[in-house]
């Protein structure tokens, strides 16, 4: 009789140790999905990113790029796979019955996975948004099939496999995690990693429609009504042309309002770095970085932030990223455009003062017509 001492330790292989061996079932799975999150009459546009990027998988792998929209019948979803053609898709494939109007796990999950039985995806991508990172958990475990969460790039592998990259171990590490026996491979992005592609009024192409194999009886869950989000003043930093952040540099709490004061006078949403949110600081709405939110501005404007890969994943899209840190050896700028080595408690006031003074003429005149 064998025992735990007497076997013998296996170590896991790495990727070039395993052969890719895709069972019968999955060797007509082909062709890269997109789904369209749409809620309450908006497309979010972390979805026409990912068929940006999903685009070039498609033409990496010879394949279809598909868009798949689940939705109430009704302009909504026309307006929505209309968007997909115009951003790149070559068909959409689409679900729309009463019980998909809102938001609900079981029914959307039962559609998309029904979808995927039925076509056969190879890629099945989804923003990392609150309800996509919901519904593909469930659809990955339904399925059985791998599920890469957060991933800040994609690309195919030689052998066609999906290479999903992502931070691990607290944002220090980036590893990238191929799928390589099950179909599709799935993954989330958050919205901005990936740039919006270029939007091209054309023609609505073909589309394939299902039907959901549900009723309203058959579902748990009700939707009872809408309540609208109260806190409409919270940080829109993903989609912010401007950003000025603050970090453990500034020292204490109330330097956070020299941040502050410098968005207000450019125009800019102002954020922090996970230190100041851990210490409460500021909002966890306003953290930047791996575990807060990804930016793409056309310029950022980090203060006293040392720039950990954490923070550098989050921040490194954007256009223009000015960092003034007192450190000159600071991770940040290894990254930043342009680097300012300075006391930032003492620099953004002055820079608050030179921008207002320069932007306040051009205000007059706007004002007086």
């Amino acid at each position: 009789m064998s025992t735990a001492s007497q076997a013998t330790p296996r170590l896991a292989p790495g990727r070039s140790g395993v052969k890719k061996e895709l069972p019968d079932r999955f060797k007509d799975y082909r062709h890269v999905w997109v789904f369209l999150e749409l809620e309450r009459g908006n497309v979010h546009p972390v979805s026409f990113e990912l068929l940006g990027e999903g685009r070039k998988l498609a033409d990496k792998l010879e394949v279809q790029l598909a868009g798949v929209v689940l939705g109430p019948p009704g302009e909504m979803v026309k307006d929505a796979v209309a968007e997909a053609f115009a951003y790149g898709a070559d068909l959409v494939y689409i679900v729309d019955a009463p019980p998909l109007a809102d938001y609900r796990n079981e029914p959307f999950a039962k559609a998309l996975t029904d979808l995927v039985n039925t076509h056969k995806p190879e890629i099945l991508l989804l923003g990392a948004t609150t309800l996509g990172r919901d519904l593909a958990g469930s659809v990955a475990t339904t399925l059985q099939t791998g599920l890469t969460a957060d991933c800040t790039e994609l690309d195919v592998d030689s052998d066609g496999s999906l290479a999903a990259t992502r931070p691990t171990f607290g944002g220090s590490l980036l590893c990238t995690i191929y799928t390589l026996n099950y179909r599709p491979q799935m993954a989330t992005v958050r919205p901005r990693v990936m740039p919006m592609p270029q939007r091209v009024d054309k023609p609505v192409g073909r589309v394939m429609r299902h039907k959901l194999s549900l009723v309203e009886d058959d579902i748990v869950t009700k939707v009872l009504g809408f309540l609208p989000d109260n806190q409409s003043a919270m940080a829109n930093l993903a989609y912010a042309d401007v950003v000025v952040a603050g970090g453990l540099g500034l020292g204490a709490a109330e330097n956070l309002q020299l941040v502050k004061k410098l968005a207000r006078a450019i125009g800019a949403e102002h954020g922090c770095s996970r230190p100041l949110v851990q210490k409460g600081w500021m909002p966890a709405d306003r953290q930047i970085g791996q575990t807060g939110k990804t930016i793409r501005p056309k310029l950022y404007i980090a203060a006293g932030i040392s720039g950990a890969i954490q923070h550098r994943v989050g921040v490194e899209g954007a256009d223009l990223i000015v960092a003034i840190n007192t450190d000159p050896n600071a991770p940040i700028f290894e990254f930043a455009h342009l680097g300012i080595v300075t006391d930032a408690i003492r620099f953004l006031p002055a820079l608050t003062e030179a921008f207002t003074r320069r932007l306040s003429p051009h205000s007059r005149d706007k004002l007086a017509s």
